[in-house]
């Protein structure tokens, strides 16, 4: 949800060695702000290196319609799409990629974005890490004196030893010119962590998952300061 806005990177979702590709859904209810949210994820592996891709839509209340007059439940909607290049996976840089990324919402914000990721594992790739710094060029919305972004993707498999348990997700930090009543800020943050469990593997459907995740950030989408905001979920793996 708005990860990285965008599982960052999003990248935190799928196990990147253990599958060459991955697609999954996740169902959220916002406690916070009390809607519902999609965001569809993809995941995919290539000889040329790795493409990720989300896209988030933020359903509107009945309420919203009425203020609004909107016809359509949809809210909103906001996507990541990235790829990590790498034509070296056979030398000692293999772990180090060229990375692009674009985001963009309903709402005209756009950003593109280049840089470089790092991916690091435990020998089981049960656990793994992802950092990225990138030059990001804002298009048609925002602006930002400092254009850097940085983002850090991580996700364990097995929690706790415990079969099914996922503890995954990201953090994005990133340079934004905004203005709100407390003063000017440079600087916003994102982080989304989320914590999951295969519900599934006892009834003989393993692509369901049940859990949620928590939306920790500072100066975001318009709220000046920290914010917290908890979200219950489903996630169906395909």
């Amino acid at each position: 949800m708005l990860k990285k806005v965008i599982l960052a990177l999003v990248l935190g979702t799928a196990a990147f060695a253990t599958a060459n590709a991955q697609t999954n859904l996740q169902m959220f209810y916002d406690l916070g702000r009390g809607y519902a949210t999609t965001t569809l994820e993809g995941f995919y592996a290539d000889s040329w290196g790795d493409t990720f891709f989300f896209i988030d839509h933020y359903y509107a209340t009945k309420a919203d319609r009425s203020a609004t007059g909107a016809g359509s439940a949809i809210n909103g909607s906001y996507f990541e799409i990235e790829r990590n290049l790498n034509f070296w996976k056979n030398t000692k840089l293999a772990d180090l990629s060229l990375h692009v990324e674009y985001d963009g919402a309903t709402w005209g914000a756009g950003v593109a974005c280049i840089g470089l990721n790092y991916f690091m594992h435990s020998k089981d790739f049960k656990n793994i890490y992802n950092v990225a710094v990138m030059y990001d060029h804002h298009i048609g919305y925002g602006s930002a004196s400092v254009p850097v972004k940085f983002t850090g993707v991580w996700g364990m498999q097995d929690l706790f030893g415990v079969k099914g348990l996922r503890f995954s997700g990201f953090i994005d930090i990133w340079g934004l010119d905004s203005s709100f009543a407390e003063g000017n800020t440079k600087l916003t943050i994102l982080s989304e962590p989320q914590l999951w469990y295969c519900v599934g593997q006892h009834i003989g459907v393993p692509n369901l998952n049940l859990g949620g995740e928590v939306e920790l950030s500072y100066n975001f989408a318009g709220n000046y300061g920290f914010k917290c905001l908890p979200c219950i979920g489903a996630k169906w793996v395909f």
